[in-house]
């Protein structure tokens, strides 16, 4: 890989060489003393942590729509009440 001094300078850190990757560990092993990240507080409104089953087409199908897909289903799911009313 030929990069030049000015674009090597140009990036906040260099690319990392193949053997550099190599003895690369996960902070976890390298600093077991760290406490694992723990998620903040819920924003509101606040939602319930449910299992529910649903047909495989219908995970498949929200899956393809990429990041976000559990939101896309409850927004789906919020749709259809609006459209037939709350039970």
């Amino acid at each position: 890989m030929n990069i030049s001094k000015k674009d090597l300078q140009s990036v906040d850190s260099p690319p990392l060489s193949d053997e550099l990757l190599r003895k690369m560990k996960p902070v976890s092993k390298s600093h077991p003393e760290r406490p694992p990240r723990v998620r903040g507080p819920q924003k509101k409104p606040t939602k319930d942590r449910i299992t529910i089953r649903l047909n495989r087409e219908v995970v498949a199908f929200f899956k393809t729509q990429g990041k976000g897909w559990q939101t896309n289903i409850n927004d789906a799911l919020l749709e259809h009440i609006r459209r037939h009313g709350a039970a």
